[in-house]
């Protein structure tokens, strides 16, 4: 092996100033730490929303928005989703959208669909 074949694994760092380096690992700290507070607050709401007197509807829905943020944060910033082309973005990210909605509907009808069902089942 060459001394040049040594370097090969480091060749996609050459364009990249040391000043770039920290900018982008500084960003990469600031969306871990951003995802952390929401897991936080995910798993603090899981423990204690009775204790706190809140609705097990308005903690479903604040679970549903809070992993739409943690999602768009992995996708956009760990994925590298955010410098990609517009229909790139929208081919993955229009299916998911949808898939979410469709999720928040079921949530808030709840049991109704259920109540029909047993009626013509069983």
């Amino acid at each position: 092996m060459s001394h040049s074949d040594d370097n090969k694994p480091y060749e996609y760092a050459v364009h990249h100033s040391e000043e770039e380096g920290k900018k982008a690992r500084k960003r990469i700290w600031l969306i871990f730490w951003v995802l952390l507070a929401i897991t936080t607050v995910e798993v603090m709401l899981g423990i204690f929303w009775k204790e706190i007197g809140i609705s097990w509807f308005l903690v479903k829905m604040t679970f549903i928005v809070l992993t739409i943020f943690k999602a768009f944060y992995i996708v956009a910033e760990y994925m590298h989703l955010k410098h990609e082309k517009t229909g790139l973005k929208n081919t993955i990210i229009v299916p998911f959208v949808l898939l979410a909605l469709y999720l928040i509907y079921h949530v808030i009808t709840e049991g109704q669909y259920s109540a029909d069902f047993d009626r013509f089942f069983y």
